[in-house]
């Protein structure tokens, strides 16, 4: 345990601020262990299995040592289905790799991590691109219009992914497309929301779970169906056992365990930071998106938990575009377990791929690709399962 506080005081400040942060002070931090160890034990429970949703959350989690720290007093931190890179099922990867070898003249945007993810028919970065295409890496959807802009006489797909939290930015650069005229650009969609699959992992009953850590900044009201009465506590993102002040995680497991003490029906939301969602991205996503059901790596397919571009924007939408068939779910690659990491059944140490023939510079599943997935995670900071 102190090896996991001596790592959490470590972290470097991203600017002076006037008071100390009382959640980087090793007496506080050690009491605070104290106090979630007696509520544990108060709660009757002889263990708590919390599942952290967010990408972010978990490599934070793993950087600063909070995982090791909370298992020593018998809390469990788990990954969930938070690394939109990671849920994306291979068939969509496929789509995106047979637009770029199959089609000429054809330019296909991607943030990095997508262009790495191993499927059956290779990955993008690997891809030999038709005559006249090519794959170009890009920082926001916005640059990938910008290149339709410059190049009027190429086709131009973005391929994006996202959550509730980054989807909004590149809605707007599809309806943009539409409203401008841009006939040359469309959007390979792969947009989720989070409740959905949440529910579903706890309807499944297989996962064990105590509560959940969810970003304070997923909106409530993508949710189509009411949560099962479960304890959920909102976290931010940032660095130290705290995650983010003022909203730490150390009150969200206090505040786990003491609602699911209370039993169904306890739930207790804490998003001090910020409202849950921004009311602007809301509006967007309802402007321009629709729910659909989707198919997520290891869950399946999830009644309206993925979104689609309404009709009014169609012209951008690529899989109408291109005629693409998507929602098969294709096969992962042998031995990969990522299904079970997403679904909170095993963690990554437990796949016999994981560190032999699944490192970062090979990865076999794209939770070992993206710098939100967890085997990234583990394999980065060698954190004990």
């Amino acid at each position: 345990m102190n090896d996991g506080v001596g790592r959490a005081l470590s972290i470097p400040r991203k600017s002076p601020v006037s008071r100390p942060d009382p959640y980087r002070d090793k007496k506080t931090i050690l009491a605070l262990l104290k106090v979630i160890a007696d509520k544990r034990r108060a709660s009757g429970l002889p263990s708590c299995r919390i599942m952290e949703v967010c990408g972010t959350h978990t490599m934070a989690i793993h950087r600063y040592g909070l995982k090791t720290m909370l298992q020593d007093v018998g809390v469990g931190l788990v990954a969930g289905p938070g690394c939109p890179v990671c849920i994306t099922p291979n068939d969509v990867h496929e789509a995106a790799i047979r637009l770029v070898s199959e089609r000429e003249n054809l330019l296909l945007s991607a943030f990095g991590d997508m262009t790495r993810v191993p499927t059956k028919i290779g990955s993008l970065q690997k891809t030999a691109a038709a005559p006249g295409s090519r794959i170009q890496i890009v920082y926001s959807p916005a640059d990938s219009l910008e290149s339709a802009l410059r190049h009027p006489d190429k086709e131009v797909v973005f391929f994006g992914a996202g959550f509730e939290t980054t989807v909004p930015a590149i809605a707007l650069t599809a309806a943009k497309a539409v409203e401008e005229g841009v006939a040359n650009y469309s959007v390979l969609t792969a947009f989720w929301l989070i409740p959905p699959p949440l529910r579903a992992i706890l309807e499944s009953g297989r996962a064990a779970l105590t509560g959940f850590f969810i970003p304070a900044t997923f909106p409530p009201s993508s949710a189509r169906r009411p949560m099962p009465s479960w304890p959920k506590s909102s976290a931010g993102r940032g660095p130290s056992p705290a995650l983010n002040r003022p909203t730490s995680s150390w009150p969200s497991v206090r505040s786990s365990i003491r609602s699911r003490k209370a039993g169904p029906g306890g739930q207790r939301i804490r998003a001090r930071r910020r409202p849950a969602g921004k009311p602007d991205g809301r509006a967007v996503m309802a402007r321009i998106l629709e729910p659909k059901d989707a198919v997520w790596r290891g869950l399946g397919r999830i009644p309206a938990s993925g979104l689609a571009l309404r009709p009014a924007y169609a012209a951008a939408d690529a899989e109408k575009k291109y005629g693409l068939k998507l929602g098969t779910a294709a096969e992962e690659l042998p031995g990969c377990r990522c299904g079970d990491v997403l679904k909170g059944l095993i963690e990554p140490p437990q796949c016999r791929l994981f560190g032999r023939t699944c490192t970062p510079e090979r990865p076999r599943g794209p939770c070992m690709v993206s710098p939100e997935g967890s085997c990234l995670a583990f394999h980065k900071y060698g954190t004990p399962s």
